[in-house]
């Protein structure tokens, strides 16, 4: 990187002499006022408030970002590859991420301040790490788990893609409808057909989602609706719930999505689960209406959820 900084610097002074050289000819003049042009754009910057109340200054157009959070694949729809984030193995945008540099979970500290970065987009609520990260640059405290539409149009006024964010969630509304209504129209699912989905982690502890991965996508206006024990934790605010196996009769929906972990420990409980005389009797379990799919692969990121509207058909399918 340091020897790149020297290439660069050294190129500038070549342009520098070259157009000194050239003189007060119009292409000369007009290169040089677009690039100083943009040059001060990208050194602007505008007053921020975060969704916790946090106050800084950020870039009108900033360039070197670093992203850590749930929904990374949001970035990568508004066509911005961010420098930095907290490691996305599995996802299906996993191809874009070879220049992407893992400043792990917890955040590296020192690997931030290592990377420079102009702005840091960053999915926790602990205080002292924000302000140990808005020592090294602005920092603002994003909420992963808000609604898809939310989430753009914050994230296209912070990134200066206001457009590009309306654009994408206009075109991704009318995929959306056209996927509800195809799947309702060829019998795939009812109207008011409800839907949970569940997870276990180490430590046998069973979890329902919420507000956070394939849910929201679940849980569209047009799609399944939650379960009344589900909605309560909508309603809350929450991304998930630890449940008991003896809760899954009242939680449990027409349909369940099982997400699959990597997690031996977790996948030895599911399969434990699957045995019980508890899940065995679950009408959604007796219809055939469950659905297994790997956690990686639930994200409700703008870019999964754009596969996803591919990929639920295909999974209903196999019922």
């Amino acid at each position: 990187m340091k020897h790149m900084r020297n290439i660069s610097g050294t190129l500038g002074i070549f342009v520098l002499a070259g157009s000194l050289l050239i003189g007060c000819s119009p292409s000369a003049s007009q290169a040089t006022s677009t690039a100083s042009s943009e040059a001060n754009q990208k050194s602007q910057t505008r007053p921020y408030t975060d969704y916790l109340g946090h106050a800084s200054t950020i870039p009108v157009s900033p360039a070197r970002i670093i992203y850590s959070g749930e929904t990374f694949g949001d970035m990568l729809a508004l066509g911005v590859k961010p420098i930095g984030g907290f490691g996305y193995t599995n996802q299906i945008f996993e191809d874009q991420l070879h220049d992407v540099e893992n400043v792990g979970f917890p955040i590296n500290l020192e690997k931030v301040l290592e990377l420079q970065p102009d702005l840091i987009i960053y999915a926790n609520t602990e205080e002292k790490e924000y302000e140990q990260l808005s020592k090294i640059a602005p920092t603002v405290i994003f909420d992963t788990f808000a609604p898809l539409e939310e989430r753009m149009t914050q994230l296209g006024d912070i990134l200066g893609k206001p457009e590009e964010a309306t654009k994408w969630l206009a075109d991704y509304k009318r995929q959306s409808e056209e996927m509800w209504k195809k799947l309702k129209e060829s019998g795939s699912m009812k109207e008011g057909e409800t839907a949970s989905v569940f997870t276990y982690y180490p430590g046998d502890r069973l979890f329902v989602m919420a507000r956070t991965g394939l849910s929201q996508v679940l849980y569209d206006t047009n799609g399944f609706k939650p379960t009344a024990p589900i909605q309560e934790v909508l309603d809350a605010q929450k991304g998930f719930e630890l449940i008991s196996v003896e809760r899954l009769p009242e939680i449990a929906g027409d349909r369940i999505f099982i997400l699959n972990t990597p997690s031996e420990e977790a996948e030895k409980s599911t399969q434990e689960l699957l045995k019980s005389r508890v899940w065995k009797d679950l009408p959604a379990v007796k219809n055939g209406y469950v659905y297994f799919i790997d956690i990686e692969k639930s994200s409700s990121d703008a870019t999964t959820r754009e596969w996803l509207l591919q990929k639920i058909p295909e999974i209903l399918a196999k019922e």
